[in-house]
């Protein structure tokens, strides 16, 4: 499978294209800074570089791919909007270019549902989205404007991330929030695991310990 990713230089990132090439995936990596990259040049890696906000410059990077891969994350300081603008470019890119497949990283945090513990819904996540307003309305933006979209995506949402060596063994929930906590390198593995997987087409998926 050809995976186009964004976000390659995050930590999420890296761990998905760590992960894809050592399962035998070509990868197209995304970054604006090639410098940057820790996954070291290899058969099976490709690098482009260019601005994400760009579906002109990012087009010729997902042309032809069977899936793309959205790892960027809000930055603190940074742009407030950086997740639902980025979003709309590689939504515009997949028009663009015929590429139906689009796996993106979203968060819990910015959703509460229903069969969450008490305490969960009416104390901890309206704390963590006033707190963290701005990351938390772009990522509800976000996913708004990817449901609205007519391609095959699924958007994985992962509580309280870490970085300690994955498990291999997490928590997965569709159109539900399940765990407090998650590795990144986890959070990789359930991207990779949906990508083939037509039951998470049009729908969110959560994952946790």
């Amino acid at each position: 499978m050809r995976v186009t990713v964004f976000g390659a230089t995050g930590r999420i990132g890296t761990e998905v294209v760590r992960q894809a090439l050592a399962a035998g995936h070509e990868v197209v990596a995304v970054v604006r800074d090639p410098a940057r990259l820790a996954v070291p040049a290899g058969s099976g890696l490709g690098v482009v570089t260019a601005d994400v906000m760009d579906p002109a410059q990012i087009g010729p990077a997902v042309k032809g791919a069977d899936a793309v891969v959205s790892a960027l994350g809000p930055r603190p300081g940074g742009p407030t909007t950086v997740l639902t603008d980025s979003a709309g470019s590689i939504l515009a890119a997949l028009a663009q270019t015929g590429v139906r497949r689009l796996v993106t990283v979203s968060a819990s945090g910015a959703f509460i549902e229903p069969d969450e513990p008490f305490v969960t819904r009416v104390l901890v996540k309206p704390l963590l989205q006033r707190i963290l307003r701005d990351a938390m309305t772009d990522t509800q933006r976000m996913e708004a404007e990817i449901r609205a979209s007519d391609g095959d995506w699924t958007l994985i949402r992962p509580p309280q991330l870490t970085s300690r060596p994955g498990r291999g063994r997490y928590r997965r929930m569709i159109d539900g929030n399940v765990g407090r906590r998650i590795a990144r390198a986890d959070v990789a593995d359930a991207i990779l695991a949906v990508l083939g997987d037509p039951a998470t087409i049009g729908h969110a998926v959560g994952v946790g310990y």
